[in-house]
């Protein structure tokens, strides 16, 4: 990744105001690189915000929503679309859907009194299997090749707490109960050089087969002996995938399983 020359970015990185931009308008995609901020807001567990600032506009967006905790250590790659709320939880409009990977750029830690807002209560991911030990009935026209997708962070292998586990237990559900013949995982990476807020940022081409081999690997442990065959693809383009919530670069970071049967 190379050095920052942008002298607004700069300013963002380090935690201080710019003056403040007409706000996009609701449904407005947003992308930008940023230190967050958090707002030390208490309405009970992991009820504080998270607060970046796009050095482009200066407007300040509430990602709190993001399945991808920052880390206020490190700049964050944000990806959203604009909520059209009044910020009146987190005193900043928000962003939701919205992505936030930690990328390797130092930041200063910066953190908000509540200052009167009072945060998001903690709510449980529609996505979640609930409950997890009733396997789904799949009948016998169902039994046929079916894709599964799990998303990934930006540059990063790990799958996501309450979001690509999520999606791999759905994946898991079901090849439990339809019990295919094989399994196909292919890993794909967002290689191809992009600039995002003077930043030109991209994925490790090699991260595509880190991350079917690491889905790989935990499908193996849930399903011993069933054959798994794995592949990569870098400079994977943007799909429309409903999981990926309609932000580009989260479509782009992706491992597929597709149960054959």
């Amino acid at each position: 990744m190379r050095a920052l020359r942008n002298p607004a970015l700069v300013l963002a990185l380090a935690g201080l105001p710019l003056a403040a931009a007409q706000a996009s308008e609701a449904g407005d995609a947003v992308r930008f690189i940023a230190c967050p901020v958090y707002r030390d807001t208490d309405a009970g567990l992991k009820s504080g915000c998270w607060l970046a600032t796009d050095p482009a506009t200066g407007v300040r967006w509430d990602v709190t929503m993001s399945p991808h905790k920052p880390d206020w250590n490190h700049a964050v790659l944000v990806e959203g679309t604009v909520a059209g709320d009044e910020g009146s939880l987190c005193g900043a409009p928000s962003l939701d859907p919205v992505r936030t990977s930690v990328l390797d750029m130092p930041c200063v830690r910066h953190m908000l009194p509540a200052e009167g807002y009072p945060g998001r209560r903690f709510e449980l991911p529609p996505r979640n299997i609930n409950p997890r030990a009733v396997a789904p009935v799949v009948s016998e026209d169902e039994r046929r090749d079916r894709t599964f997708t799990l998303f990934f962070a930006f540059d990063q292998d790990f799958v996501v707490y309450q979001y690509s586990d999520y999606l791999l237990d759905q994946a898991a559900h079901w090849i439990r109960a339809a019990e295919p013949r094989r399994l196909v995982v292919t890993g794909f990476a967002a290689s191809a050089p992009e600039d995002v807020s003077g930043t030109l940022i991209a994925e490790r081409a090699e991260l595509a087969q880190l991350r079917a081999d690491k889905i790989a690997l935990s499908l193996s442990r849930l399903f011993p002996g069933m054959p798994i065959e794995t592949h990569a693809v870098a400079g994977a383009g943007v799909t429309d995938h409903p999981d990926a919530d309609g932000i580009p670069g989260q479509s782009q970071r992706r491992v597929e399983i597709i149960a054959q049967f």
